[in-house]
């Protein structure tokens, strides 16, 4: 469960600041995108995959397993939702990453599987409403993005999803934090090592106003981490909380409603009967965010 976000990585976030210049990518039609990962996307991995790919499994196996038509993966950074859905199912998978730098090593990891799982895989290099998919999949992950986007980005990606999705399909929202913490907390990733370097980090949390300050703090250092460090960064994103509650009632304006609780199917549940109140799953009904009535 989500505890202030502090154990947990982050993949869209909105950035606030960067210690190093970075100059803005163009994309191939001719548009300016800022990559906010330009230094965390060295450290993502490393600090934090194999706990993220535990959690994952943990989180959305179940419906994954049991999808139909396609997997849609919202932010799927590095993969690991991506990964889990190609092996856990046997259905088309889209993963849409709109960051560059982050897009890199899901491509290098899609390129090393075998040649019939690539093929039942799309990545859209754009944000959702841009790949305007239509009715290409029975379920919908959006893990560790929604505490990091904007509340007006937040309401405007429903409808995308809406669409993305067929009647009846699942949406499964790894939930932000409900409010703002009290206090500045601070986690350290595990160190690891790599060859003859250390890379380490930590992460720290606090309130701004009305959005959660999140800064990240990476290092390299020598002689298998008992050496000076060679190389320091930071970066700094922004996350807005929500309730539960409140985002029940902006999905209920896209034709969405609430899975009850028994039914959140994740391998916690399954093995000990109690829900999972880290995902928020919720199923898209006949009615499209309009009103209209949606084919299948």
């Amino acid at each position: 469960m989500y505890t202030l976000l502090v154990d947990d990585p982050i993949k869209t976030p909105i950035k606030a600041s960067i210690d190093t210049p970075i100059k803005t990518p163009i994309d191939d039609l001719g548009r300016e995108r800022q990559d906010d990962y330009a230094i965390s996307a060295e450290f993502y991995d490393i600090l934090q995959a194999e706990r993220d790919e535990a959690r994952v499994r943990r989180l959305y196996r179940g419906h994954v397993g049991s999808a139909r038509l396609g997997v849609l993966d919202v932010g799927a950074g590095t993969g690991r939702v991506t990964l889990m859905s190609l092996t856990e199912s046997r259905v088309a998978v889209h993963a849409v990453e709109p960051a560059r730098s982050m897009r890199s090593p899901l491509m290098t990891r899609l390129a090393s599987l075998p040649a019939d799982l690539r093929m039942r895989v799309t990545v859209h290099p754009c944000t959702l409403d841009e790949a305007a998919l239509h009715g290409v999949a029975d379920v919908a992950v959006c893990h560790n993005t929604i505490a990091c986007l904007h509340p007006a980005a937040r309401r405007a990606l429903w409808p995308a999803v809406a669409e993305a999705l067929v009647p009846e399909g699942v949406l499964l929202i790894q939930l932000p934090p409900a409010r703002l913490p009290l206090r500045e907390t601070t986690y350290v990733f595990p160190a690891q090592r790599v060859g003859q370097h250390e890379y380490g980090g930590l992460m720290r949390s606090s309130a701004d106003g009305n959005r959660i300050r999140t800064r990240f703090s990476y290092w390299v250092r020598g002689e298998g981490g008992m050496g000076e460090v060679l190389r320091e960064h930071t970066e700094t994103f922004w996350m807005w909380p929500a309730s539960r509650a409140e985002l029940i009632g902006e999905l209920g304006e896209s034709g969405f409603a609430p899975l009850p609780e028994h039914t959140e199917r994740t391998e916690h549940t399954e093995r000990t009967g109690h829900t999972d109140h880290a995902v928020l799953a919720v199923r898209l009904g006949p009615v499209g965010a309009f009103g209209a009535f949606r084919q299948r």
